[in-house]
């Protein structure tokens, strides 16, 4: 069975940037969609980011112009390159293809 697992969170100031990775230990992200989702404490899910067996991606409204996703078919990996964070991006961070999910990372941006 596929599992996506989830690395790169941590603890870091606002303003600085981090690099999460989600890598699936089958090949289909080549053929499917993956997704970014988040989650604060006593908040929903949210949509951050998505990009497409194509390419296409697209964006939370609250990240566009910060976050980038990319992804390494080769490594069946992807990718959430996030800029300029703020205290307002704390949250557990998990990957998303079609009906499975990672575990999350946490990701913790202080004031």
């Amino acid at each position: 069975q596929v599992q996506l697992v989830e690395s790169g969170g941590g603890l870091v100031q606002a303003g600085g940037s981090l690099r999460l990775s989600c890598a699936a230990s089958g090949s289909i992200f080549s053929i499917v969609s993956v997704r970014w989702y988040r989650q604060a404490p006593g908040k929903q899910r949210e949509l951050v980011a998505g990009i497409t067996s194509s390419g296409t991606t697209n964006y939370g409204d609250s990240v566009k112009g910060r976050f980038t996703i990319s992804r390494d078919n080769a490594k069946n990996t992807v990718y959430l390159q996030m800029n300029s964070l703020k205290p307002e991006d704390t949250a557990v961070y998990y990957c998303n293809a079609m009906t499975l999910w990672g575990q999350g990372t946490q990701v913790t941006v202080s004031s």
